[in-house]
């Protein structure tokens, strides 16, 4: 239920005074469907505005002017400009308007008369000019031209000005709840209140007021982050009270553990021990199990997956593509059915005959662990007793798509537990953020056996020296990858493109050479890339297709043209690609165009990823670099969309709400003390679970 007192604020925005029939779509799209979301609407930006006459005007600046008009200029041809001359005691200043309608002018600016008018100042030999100015007002409406104005985004039809009344409508609208957070934490901050952080927000005194660093916007950031922690904390709770089977280890898990053909590191010891506590403590288990490349996710999944066998119930294992389900398949299949688990695959290119059999061996029981691809959430799948549910890649999946698969449990042995992997190694703020939900276990070590990777960064004109040295490895049986950033030539960018550099590499090196992208059907794709993993094919050209999900150890070179033009992240990923194997490997990063040219940041991304293959300092080094100039980069990168906070710049204050969030709710779980339901109001305000969010 939402609290009353906050019902002015979720009313249709169409109830703002000055939203009509033709106003509405436009203020909907710029800010949302609420009166709430116009309040959340800052300005970006301050227009400041200071009384100057003619002979000391600076250009640049916006000044107001009090001037007499002197005459009308209408323009003599199309296209030219219609001009007012006015003038002050100490020189002359002309008004510009290109396509301006005389009589509505000549309204305004009546010959004679004395009239301030304010704008952006220009100087055209030697005279100061202001085009389309800004305001123009009689003497004794002078209050009228703020000396600070708030900017606020605009669209077609709907400008600056009527979204600022629009906002000041909104604020009168705005109450003044009880404080949610300790009055001595506020003080101490220098904070204002809730409602008067909103205030200082729609009524900046200067561009200070608009930084993430200033009292009111960090107020708000605050309230924003803990709305959502609040958000991601009590989803947290509500599933650790969901009942779901008890799993402990067996005989059957401890048969795989001596089977497997390496020791397990600390890191994955430490990570299966805190997933089987989670599997044994009757609560329904939600966590993320990350690591590098290479750091052995799969077999930390695969021993949790035997302990629910050997208890008695069954495991599914999801993957992003078919090939990389395989991969699972061929290497985990044989040690689980020694082990005692028989397993399965299930894929969408079963034939009729194969996929009757598999289901009736999962509908049965026969089978006790399934890998798939997201044919194991289709509905004729039916499983004995689900218990355990692995989502491998699981940024390549929705939200929607993981619960399908959980639903295939049986609710009368409770939940399906739930374990997502990722080898994209996650900042620690997005933790917070996108998985505040889960539980989070990392993997920081790699098992033995694994090379280090020898990172070059070259420039692009001795892509010919490089291709050389390929030929040369290639003869000697080593495989490569050949990332490109495009698919095909294009006439707008310089960008190496795949298509053109497989058949170059053909026609120059007289190789073999395979090529995937993403436009290429996904059959013939995995079929190119299935050739490659069995060493049929020694050089792959592709686009950032094989960033994940192919295991190929006898491949030692990867080449990544225009590699200033990737993601950091991105690139640690491509590079993971080689020195899975016990083979010496090399990664070669080529950067700039014609020009040749470096930018700083990109730099910086590419001796980073030349200095060290850590892939958690490397994510805390990518969010860092892209974080707080790339909103869009955030976004992708599962951030929610807030409104307030910035991830970067408020990085304390998403730690601090993260830690009140707990606490909070550890001292008071339902809010029915007087500061948790002043915490319910904040919670509803934001309304995470109904906006966009990391929630959704």
């Amino acid at each position: 239920m939402r609290p009353q007192i906050l019902f002015p604020l979720f009313a249709e925005v169409a109830t703002l005074k000055g939203v009509g029939p033709r106003t509405l779509p436009l203020v909907q799209k710029l800010a949302g469907p609420l009166v709430r979301d116009v309040l959340f609407l800052g300005p970006v930006g301050v227009i400041a505005r200071r009384h100057t006459k003619a002979a000391d005007a600076i250009e640049g600046e916006v000044g107001i002017f009090d001037v007499i008009v002197d005459r009308m200029i209408v323009p003599g041809r199309p296209g030219a400009p219609l001009k007012v001359r006015a003038s002050d005691d100490t020189g002359f200043v002309h008004l510009i308007w290109f396509g301006g309608s005389p009589p509505h002018i000549d309204r305004q600016l009546p010959r004679g008369e004395r009239r301030l008018v304010s704008g952006k100042v220009e100087r055209f030999n030697g005279e100061v000019q202001i085009v389309h100015p800004d305001w123009i007002v009689p003497l004794d409406k002078g209050e009228e031209i703020p000396a600070i104005e708030p900017v606020y985004p605009a669209t077609a039809g709907l400008t600056s000005r009527v979204v600022r009344k629009l906002a000041q409508g909104a604020l009168a609208l705005a109450p003044d709840p009880a404080e949610w957070q300790d009055p001595a934490w506020i003080e101490k901050r220098r904070w204002p209140g809730w409602h008067a952080a909103l205030q200082a927000l729609h009524g900046p005194t200067g561009e200070a007021d608009l930084s993430p660093d200033s009292p009111a916007r960090e107020r708000l950031a605050y309230d924003e982050l803990l709305a959502h922690q609040l958000a991601l904390a009590r989803r947290r709770r509500a599933r650790r009270i969901t009942p779901a089977p008890v799993i402990r280890p067996g005989a059957l898990s401890d048969a795989l553990q001596t089977a497997l053909p390496f020791t397990l590191t600390g890191a994955q010891g430490r990570a299966l021990e805190e997933i089987r506590g989670d599997l044994a403590s009757g609560e329904q288990m939600g966590r993320l199990l990350q690591g590098d490349v290479g750091s052995g996710k799969t077999a930390v999944a695969a021993l949790a997956m035997a302990d629910a066998a050997g208890a008695g119930f069954q495991a599914a294992l999801m993957a992003p593509t078919e090939i990389l389900a395989r991969q699972h398949f061929q290497r985990l299949g044989p040690l689980l059915e020694a082990a005692g688990a028989p397993t399965i695959l299930l894929t969408g290119r079963d034939t009729p005959a194969e996929r009757r059999e598999r289901l009736g061996a999962l509908a049965s029981g026969a089978a006790r662990i399934a890998i798939g691809t997201h044919a194991l959430f289709q509905d004729a799948v039916r499983f004995d007793r689900l218990a355990l549910a692995v989502i491998d890649e699981q940024h390549r999946f929705g939200v929607g798509e993981r619960a399908r698969l959980q639903a295939k449990g049986d609710p009368r042995i409770g939940g399906v537990h739930l374990l997502t992997m990722s080898a994209t190694p996650i900042p620690r703020t997005l933790e917070l953020t996108q998985y505040g939900e889960l539980e989070v276990s990392r993997l920081t070590e790699k098992p033995p056996g694994r090379t280090p990777v020898a990172t070059a960064v070259l420039p692009l004109a001795r892509i010919g020296e490089v291709a050389g040295r390929l030929k040369a490895a290639v003869e000697a049986g080593a495989q490569a990858y050949w990332i490109c950033p495009l698919v095909a030539e294009s006439e707008v960018s310089d960008l190496a493109a795949a298509e053109e550099r497989a058949v170059a590499l053909r026609e120059g090196l007289g190789i073999e050479v395979g090529l995937a992208h993403g436009q290429m059907p996904g059959a013939e794709r995995e079929a190119v890339m299935a050739d490659f993993a069995d060493g049929r094919l020694p050089v792959l050209v592709a686009t950032t297709v094989v960033e994940v999900g192919v295991d190929v150890p006898n491949a030692t070179i990867m080449v990544i043209e225009h590699a200033d033009r990737f993601g950091l992240a991105q690139l640690h990923q491509l590079r993971g690609r080689v020195g899975r194997g016990a083979k010496t490997s090399a990664c070669i990063l080529l950067y700039g165009g014609a020009d040749g040219g470096l930018g700083d940041t990109a730099r910086e991304r590419l001796e980073t990823l030349r200095r060290t293959e850590d892939g958690f300092e490397i994510a805390e080094e990518d969010f860092r670099l892209r974080g707080g100039g790339d909103p869009l980069g955030l976004r992708q990168s599962g951030f929610p969309a807030y409104r307030f906070a910035d991830p970067v710049r408020h990085r304390g204050l998403m730690l601090a709400a993260a830690d009140d969030a707990r606490l909070v709710l550890g001292r008071d779980p339902d809010l029915t003390s007087e500061r948790g339901q002043a915490v319910q109001v904040l919670e509803a305000l934001f309304d995470w679970k109904a906006g966009k969010s990391g929630l959704d």
